[in-house]
Formats: structure tokens, C-alpha cells, sequence
């Protein structure tokens, strides 16, 4: 399955540079993280300060199952606590909520 989500980053060129450094180097136990919860591809986009994610899953995943591993995984607290220094949320977003799930509406 593929899922498309889009979030924002502070608008700052400073912090969007660290943001993309953190990237080009993810830490192994938040890759692993990422895969263990049937991610099997994930592909982040920019521009501006405007974020797109595009993640192709395997049957095994659920939005639900990952927030709880994430939930109970420090590191990938520690990560996300992180990353929400360099982040915003969109303004439609709930409460809460970083990444937001796109609606697809073309297919060719």
C-alpha cells in the first residue's frame, strides 16, 4: 500500500539544513524502527518548508500498531521529540497530529 503524508518545517534555512542533515545520516535504530513496522519504502520531499512523504507498506502495517511502537520505543521518542524542534504542524492538522494523510485524487 502506498501512503502520502505532508507536514511543515519552521521556516528557517538554518533549521531546515540541520532537518536535512539529520536525514542523509537517520540513526539505525530509527531505520530499523521504520522497517520493522512493515514500512518498506519511505521517500521525503521538500520544498520550501513544505514536506511530502510517500511510504509503500507491506500487508503487516497500520498507522495504529506504529504509534504504539513508537510509543513505547525511548529512542524513537527521543528521535520524534527531536525532529519536532525543526517541525510544525499543517494548519489543518488535529490536535496533536504531525504528519497529515494526503487524499490522492489523480491516478494515470
Amino acid at each position: 500500500m502506498r501512503y502520502c503524508l505532508a507536514l511543515d518545517l519552521k521556516d528557517d534555512p538554518a533549521l531546515i539544513a540541520e532537518y536535512e542533515q539529520y536525514h542523509k545520516r537517520l540513526r539505525p535504530e530509527i531505520e530499523a524502527s521504520i522497517r520493522e513496522s512493515g514500512i518498506t519504502d519511505m521517500q521525503l520531499y521538500r520544498i520550501g518548508n513544505r514536506l511530502f512523504m510517500i511510504m509503500e507498506t507491506d500487508e503487516t502495517f497500520s498507522f495504529e500498531a506504529k504509534a504504539a511502537a513508537d510509543a513505547a520505543n525511548p529512542n524513537v521518542q527521543e528521535w520524534e521529540n527531536l525532529m519536532w524542534g525543526y517541525q510544525q504542524a499543517l494548519p489543518m492538522a488535529k490536535p496533536g497530529e504531525k504528519w497529515v494523510l494526503m487524499d490522492r485524487i489523480f491516478k494515470l
